[in-house]
């Protein structure tokens, strides 16, 4: 089995509403690129990653002249062949590496006929408990439903999904608003579900000082961990030593040397892995293994994913050993997905891990036509640019919050 061809399709997936950060937001919608790679033997191994557009349909293209005749089984080569480390300083191709693996393990799998759990060590779960994903939100347009801004609203929303879907942790993501606003919504949501554990994200917005205050004034709810409330492992250590909470990161931990400066100078409690920013699911389980030796916790980080990279964190938290946190998904908030049979289930909070051979996702042809020409009639978006602010930028550590009494509507093209 060798590989004859690379493709790439770019779709718009369609959200609820749009989901506001502290960089901006999500404009509405997602944009993910769809990656296809066949085999001189027929089979097709899919992988997905964040973005999309011309650059990245070429740049997935442009792997194929040395990488068609690569035998999908030799992960260590593929590793080198696309991400060589030192090569990378000049272009880095992280998340383009963890398409292409997820596409590889995928044709491994369906040749071998298991399951890629099988051949990550074998699944110690059978489902993966999951968190709702709170944002504050503008209303939908065309709707004019979905506003999530107020305490009141934040905290129905978290009803809603509770109900809907049978969450029993939440993560709200903040530094949208002024920390004294998002605070008072963060303690309304810890206290409406005093049962249930919470987990706050201001993406590293806040100064250390900031961080510090907040933190401080949430130690009395049932915290999972304070994720990235500053940037930076320095600033990440001074929270750490002055708020009784553990800290958590997606962003200052994100590959080896990273990890391996954390534990010699502890900044972070909890690694959060995410199978495209560390370059794949293999990897993930690697850095999963040093937290283990070090006693440091870890969870499955979400970056916006469709159906075929939630494939990729189903299988990756079914081997984990230390995973006792739910994971993230922003999955909820999508209106359809691209795979056979719409969007996976959600029962008690938790999501069945695939078991057919591969990731056990088949790509829907009609659906990835539809979402494709969508992206064609709608284009990309910039995910540091909010709609509603269109002058507005952030800073590190940020001031520059949105109005909490601004419930204006803004337009999305």
């Amino acid at each position: 089995m060798k590989i004859a061809d690379i493709r790439a399709t770019t779709v718009t997936m369609p959200l609820e509403a749009p989901l506001r950060h502290s960089n901006g937001a999500h404009w509405g919608r997602f944009v993910r690129t769809i990656v296809e790679v066949e085999t001189d033997d027929g089979l097709i191994g899919l992988g997905e990653m964040g973005g999309g557009g011309e650059s990245a349909e070429l740049a997935f293209r442009g792997l194929l002249p040395y990488l068609k005749g690569h035998d999908p089984f030799a992960l260590e080569s593929l590793r080198f062949k696309i991400a060589n480390p030192t090569a990378s300083l000049y272009n880095n191709r992280t998340q383009i590496l963890a398409a292409i693996e997820f596409a590889c393990l995928d044709l491994m799998g369906q040749k071998l006929g298991q399951p890629v759990y099988n051949l990550l060590g074998g699944k110690l779960r059978d489902e993966v408990r999951f968190a709702s994903y709170l944002f504050y939100r503008y209303a939908n347009p065309e709707t004019r439903k979905g506003e999530v801004r107020t305490a009141e609203q934040l905290v129905a929303h978290a009803r809603e999904l509770k109900e809907r879907y049978g969450f029993s942790s939440h993560k709200l993501k903040g530094g949208v608003f002024p920390p004294d606003f998002e605070l008072e919504g963060f303690t309304a949501l810890g206290d409406a579900f005093p049962e249930d554990t919470v987990r706050f994200d201001p993406n590293g917005a806040f100064s250390v000082e900031e961080a510090i205050r907040f933190g401080k004034a949430i130690e009395r709810l049932r915290n999972d961990y304070f994720e990235d409330p500053a940037w930076g492992l320095n600033g990440m250590r001074r929270v750490r030593s002055m708020v009784d909470i553990p800290t958590a990161t997606n962003t200052v931990v994100v590959n080896f040397e990273q990890l391996a400066a954390n534990i010699l100078d502890l900044a972070v409690d909890v690694i959060l892995l995410d199978t495209t920013f560390w370059g794949g699911i293999r990897s993930c389980i690697k850095a999963a293994g040093v937290c283990e030796t070090f006693q440091l916790g870890v969870a499955v980080h979400s970056s916006g994913e469709l159906g075929i990279q939630l494939a990729t964190m189903l299988h990756l938290g079914a081997v984990l050993p230390n995973l006792t946190f739910s994971a993230d998904a922003h999955y909820h908030h999508l209106v359809d997905d691209i795979i056979v049979g719409g969007k996976f289930e959600y029962r008690d909070g938790k999501i069945a891990v695939p078991d057919a051979p591969g990731l056990g996702v088949t790509l829907d042809r009609e659906k990835l036509r539809e979402y494709a020409e969508l992206y064609r009639e709608l284009g990309g978006y910039l995910y540091d640019r909010d709609p509603g602010r269109p002058d507005w930028y952030a800073l590190v550590p940020n001031e520059r919050w949105a109005d909490p009494a601004d419930a204006s509507i803004p337009a999305l093209k």
